[in-house]
């Protein structure tokens, strides 16, 4: 597959996704998760990679929405999904869902919609969602006290690209390899030749490196798992929460993440917590045992019995004066328990087995005052310790890095199955919030049909709580005006049209007790204009419906108030021409219109007329049946109140009636 191929895939994002384990089927499927995984590719610009794929897949090339108004409505649509998503991939994959023209993309849709409405939105898994979010590869990791080495510089070159966390060296020999270990904890020889060799220091030779990467760098799964932690317990949680059966043991999961710091170094081993410890205090438990082995000979010397008083043999000592001679034969055995308690001391302190030998060495044997350490002995001790906690610890990390290999692809299918129930979820939670059901295509009901039924549609557009729209009815075949008294709803009712119509061909349940429609090749919403237009602007007005009537395809056009864009008597000469070539070419229109009546009687068609009528004025207040009577012409406001009028007068009753007969005639 040629990635360029896909709609928005230059040069460059080619070689960010060729890096990508399979893109090719991250492509196929549209799978923003993984395309979000390739290099400086976000989670947005991932979801339009998906998009156009999915487009390229379905040959799916055309654009439904023609209009502005059309794809404000369609952002809308989005967005009020795009609320009901916890996680940011969440909002971004909704995204690859769009107003198709093609019926293999919509069908596509619907059989995961299907499924996804049936799933319960619990608010125990919502919760867990809130943790969950695509998986991090930490960058920028160096492995310090470990090297790599080669003496061959195309395996070099290798080395560097398979290993940027370690350091790199070039060697040409044995003695090359014992240096390098006098200043790397571990040194790893890649290079054959180098087998059977005698290698001082901690150097493996290991001819497979390049196929054993867990093993010679473990850090680099341990802090991958580290610093996902939260994210892999969370998406176990979504699991077990939704009772959805998991790709790995989540237990397995838990106690390997329990084995690791936040720092991805290894927690809860007991021997390891003991070297590390003393390593840490060495330099304070050898303080502490010279303390107690003078304190010891102090007090030995102090209660001494000799020619010279105790106190002034302790200043003399204290003076620098040589007294080996006297410590020797007067207080040997004082010396020698004093050094023992010493030894003690370090060892209880340090509180390591197996290194005795080295801590007695800390002492020297040979009397003295006052005790001080051997700093030969201590180094020795430090280095000890230092190569025992490093073996421990690279034990460890290679034993927990083998277990986290078996991990690391299902941990992937974790989470990614967890962010896209929380996409499943957006829509379950969508289809309840507004009462919604699935639409009848034309082409998926035994008869034929054309234009769009509705029946109890509720706009989820308007500025009022979902539960106090008013159900609307309204079916068009072919052409139609919608007339309306002000504020009666006219154009909610065509932005419902539109708001059902878009969300039908996205694939997914509109807000209405039942939907029929047909398969529209595309929408063009006319927004009314606020105002008369300038001839220039007028113009390009007209030019728009030009290139509309022109045009071929099943459409939908949706028109509010074009009369604006003129006098109303032009206007009304405009638009019955217009209906009349859009009822040539079989489209659906509808059009709302104050001049509905001055249209139909311009017009050379039979012209429907729709109308939302008020049912009259009560307090002050327009009552209105919102559903459009078929075949009516709506009164207007001021009819509405001249008639008001002409009920409760009496003096000026017949100055009303004659006023309400103007209406009728």
């Amino acid at each position: 597959m040629d990635l360029e191929t896909v709609p928005g895939v230059g040069a460059t994002t080619a070689e960010q996704l060729a890096q990508l384990d399979d893109p090719e089927r991250a492509l196929r499927e549209g799978d923003v998760a993984a395309i979000a995984r390739a290099p400086q590719i976000s989670d947005g610009r991932a979801a339009r990679i998906a998009r156009g794929a999915i487009r390229q897949r379905h040959d799916d090339h055309d654009e439904f929405l023609q209009t502005d108004r059309a794809r404000e409505l369609y952002q809308s649509v989005l967005g009020l999904l795009q609320e009901r998503a916890v996680t940011n991939y969440a909002q971004k994959h909704l995204e690859t869902l769009y107003p198709s023209t093609t019926r293999s993309r919509i069908d596509e849709v619907r059989s995961f919609v299907t499924e996804a409405v049936e799933r319960e939105p619990a608010p125990e898994i919502l919760d867990a969602l809130a943790g969950v979010s695509p998986l991090e590869s930490p960058s920028n990791l160096r492995v310090r006290e470990r090297c790599l080495a080669t003496s061959d510089a195309e395996t070099y070159a290798q080395a560097e690209q398979t290993f940027p966390e370690l350091s790199i060296e070039l060697v040409e020999d044995a003695r090359d390899l014992s240096e390098l270990a006098r200043g790397y904890s571990t040194v790893i020889a890649v290079d054959e030749a180098f087998a059977g060799l005698d290698l001082t220091g901690d150097v493996r030779v290991l001819p497979d490196a390049f196929d054993r990467i867990e093993e010679v760098v473990p850090e680099r799964l341990l802090t991958f798992f580290a610093s996902n932690r939260e994210r892999l317990l969370a998406a176990a949680t979504v699991h077990e929460k939704a009772a959805i059966e998991p790709p790995c043991d989540l237990d397995a999961l838990r106690d390997c993440l329990e084995r690791l710091t936040d720092e991805g170094t290894i927690a809860g081993d007991d021997e390891l917590v003991q070297l590390q410890r003393a390593l840490d205090d060495l330099d304070t438990a050898v303080s502490s045992a010279e303390r107690v082995a003078n304190d010891h000979l102090r007090e030995a010397i102090q209660e001494q019995n000799v020619t010279i008083e105790g106190a002034d043999l302790l200043s003399l000592v204290e003076q620098g004066a040589r007294v080996d001679s006297l410590l020797e034969r007067e207080l040997a055995d004082e010396f020698t328990a004093a050094i023992e308690a010493a030894r003690s001391e370090l060892l209880d302190i340090l509180a390591v087995d197996d290194y005795d030998a080295i801590a007695e060495r800390v002492f020297a044997d040979d009397p003295t005052f006052p005790v001080e350490r051997r700093e030969e002995p201590v180094g020795r001790l430090q280095t000890e310790l230092t190569a025992a906690r490093d073996r421990r610890a690279r034990r460890l990390k290679a034993d927990l890095a083998s277990d986290l290999a078996d991990l690391r692809e299902p941990v992937e299918r974790l989470v990614s199955a967890a962010l896209e129930l929380d996409v499943e979820l957006a829509l379950s939670r969508f289809a309840r919030d507004f009462d919604c059901t699935m639409p009848v295509f034309e082409d998926d009901a035994d008869e034929v049909c054309s234009g769009f039924t509705i029946a109890g549609g509720r706009s989820t557009l308007l500025d009022v709580p979902f539960e106090a729209v008013e159900p609307v009815d309204y079916a068009v075949e072919g052409v139609a005006l919608l007339s309306g008294v002000n504020s009666g709803g006219k154009t909610s009712t065509i932005d419902l049209v539109g708001l059902v119509v878009i969300l039908a061909q996205m694939g997914l349940p509109v807000p209405a007790e039942h939907v029929r429609l047909e398969r529209f090749d595309a929408l063009y919403y006319q927004e009314k204009n606020q105002g008369t237009l300038d001839a220039g602007a007028f113009e390009t007005t007209l030019r728009s419906f030009g290139n509309l009537v022109h045009g071929a395809g099943n459409r939908l056009v949706l028109v509010d108030e074009l009369e604006s864009i003129t006098e109303p008597g032009a206007s009304a000469k405009i638009i019955a021409g217009i209906l009349g070539a859009l009822d040539e070419q079989g489209t659906t229109s509808v059009f709302v219109s104050h001049l509905a009546g001055e249209i139909r009687a311009a017009a050379d068609i039979d012209v429907q007329i729709d109308g939302i009528e008020a049912v009259g004025l009560v307090d002050g207040e327009l009552q209105v049946n919102r559903s459009p009577v078929k075949g009516r012409l709506a009164r207007s406001t001021p009819e509405l109140i001249v008639e008001k009028l002409a009920q409760e007068s009496s003096a000026e009753g017949r100055f009303y009636d004659q006023l309400l007969a103007k209406f009728e005639e």
